[in-house]
């Protein structure tokens, strides 16, 4: 059995979801793991992890509408210490994932046709999101 830990950067400009699939397929081929298991994990908690559509970029419209209603940044929030959008950005990230799994087969990512995957920002100002991806099998 292999193990493989690998560290990715994603340089954001502000809200919205950012596709890395072609990041986590290239590390996938570099490493040369038939079957296995790829476990990303980002390390902040105001963004997350999606997989999602990538066919039509209205889905990522229309998720970014629905989560500026269910957490707007005009609310009494106790917290913030960081700016109003802080505080929705963390509600946000809980209601996401920070980690996902994605299964390895033939030496490749298992996503469905229409399926990427995502880093989803939730800050308004670019930042630099550092991912962790582990692999084995």
């Amino acid at each position: 059995m292999k193990q493989q830990i690998n560290t990715l950067k994603i340089k954001t400009k502000g809200q919205g979801l950012y596709e890395f699939t072609s990041n986590i397929v290239k590390y996938v081929n570099e490493e040369k793991i038939e079957n296995g298991l790829l476990t990303i994990y980002i390390k902040h908690t105001s963004c997350s992890l999606l997989i999602q559509e990538n066919a039509d970029s209205d889905v990522k419209k229309d998720l970014l509408t629905f989560f500026s209603k269910i957490a707007p940044e005009n609310e009494n929030y106790i917290h913030k210490s960081e700016g109003p959008d802080d505080m929705p950005a963390h509600i946000k990230s809980s209601l996401t994932q920070t980690n996902l799994s994605i299964p390895i087969e033939n030496y490749q990512i298992v996503l469905g046709t229409w399926q990427g995957v995502y880093l989803f920002e939730h800050r308004k100002s670019p930042h630099t999101r550092v991912i962790k991806m582990h692999l084995i099998g």
